[in-house]
């Protein structure tokens, strides 16, 4: 992982993406906006993993999006290298792409099904206009992911999920990346093959140096692979920090309640601890609560939560939380 003082491989400052819903004629109802991510900020340093956690709706999937400028942001700057990719023509966009690649979270899906394996994962080549022999390159990726060469020559129906997850990979290593955004690359596969693919990042990171964005809704999957986490609650980031300080001595409200549901390996301990069950749904990000968005889920909420929107503020353990009543 690169020192802090270093320049960020991937500055993102003030993100905002709305999505405007189309206006309903029979019930009358206006265009309706919805707020899908609200003033977000974060650094990836290079080497680096930042894990984004959060509940499905959190807006962490459209995080990563925005990132790659697979969807527009409505406002906010996103610079990557140094360089703001708002600014970029779709050439110039087009070249910074080699370095930023995205695995999805369906291996399946994300796959051509009349494609060979090989074909796709020598697809980003070919885009590309990268000149060479492909074959090798795409065996030299099947071996780097633990596959074989004589998988090549398969089809995507063939494989196992976990195997298809690898192809996955392997084509997004195929233009050598500096970023890769992981979105949520393990949920879609038994939980007895997602340590094997989770330990696959770890040793491609340290192999290749590349940073991560590693997108769940899991806290446990990303503990042993992320070196910074940023927990998102509707919207928001409510917690961000170094994972030991997140881990360890979480300070929002929201960050311990889904630490709370993550299985202890300890039988003892894990009977003895009380678990911290979120009552209700999260609100609608067309319409949501005033003041801290947690808030009517929150077991310390005041009326000073409903009245003013917390900042994040640094906290003892080095992280930064957005709470008026922290955890100590």
């Amino acid at each position: 992982m690169s020192s802090p003082t270093t320049s960020p491989l991937l500055s993102v400052r003030h993100l905002v993406k709305e999505f405007q819903m189309k206006a309903m004629r029979k019930s009358g109802r206006k265009k309706r906006i919805v707020q899908a991510v609200t003033d977000v900020s974060f650094d990836v340093h290079r080497g680096e993993t930042l894990g984004l956690v959060g509940e499905s709706g959190s807006g962490k999937t459209t995080v990563g999006r925005c990132v790659l400028r697979l969807i527009e942001p409505t406002a906010g700057q996103v610079a990557f290298d140094g360089v703001d990719l708002a600014q970029l023509k779709f050439e110039e966009l087009r070249q910074v792409r080699r370095k930023m690649q995205i695995v999805f979270q369906d291996p399946y899906a994300s796959l051509d099904p009349k494609m060979t394996v090989g074909a796709s994962i020598a697809e980003p080549l070919v885009v590309q206009g990268i000149d060479g022999n492909h074959e090798e390159k795409v065996v030299s990726l099947l071996e780097l992911v633990g596959l074989s060469a004589d998988h090549a020559r398969r089809f995507p129906h063939e494989f196992s999920g976990g195997q298809r997850q690898r192809v996955g990979v392997a084509r997004a290593l195929a233009l050598d990346p500096a970023l890769i955004v992981l979105d949520e690359p393990v949920s879609a596969l038994d939980v007895s093959i997602q340590a094997g693919v989770v330990n696959l990042f770890g040793d491609l990171q340290q192999r290749l140096g590349m940073s991560y964005i590693f997108i769940a809704h899991d806290l446990s999957v990303i503990r042993h692979i992320a070196d910074r986490v940023a927990v998102m609650y509707l919207g928001k980031i409510v917690e961000i920090g170094p994972a030991a300080a997140v881990y360890e001595h979480p300070t929002h409200p929201y960050t311990k309640a889904l630490l709370s549901a993550v299985p202890l390996p300890n039988p003892r301990v894990e009977r003895a601890r009380s678990r911290i069950m979120l009552e209700g749904e999260i609100p609608s990000p067309i319409n949501p609560p005033s003041g801290c968005r947690f808030r009517t889920r929150c077991w310390k909420a005041t009326e000073l939560c409903t009245m003013q929107e917390p900042v994040l503020e640094i906290r003892a353990h080095g992280q930064l939380s957005a709470c008026h009543h922290p955890e100590v």
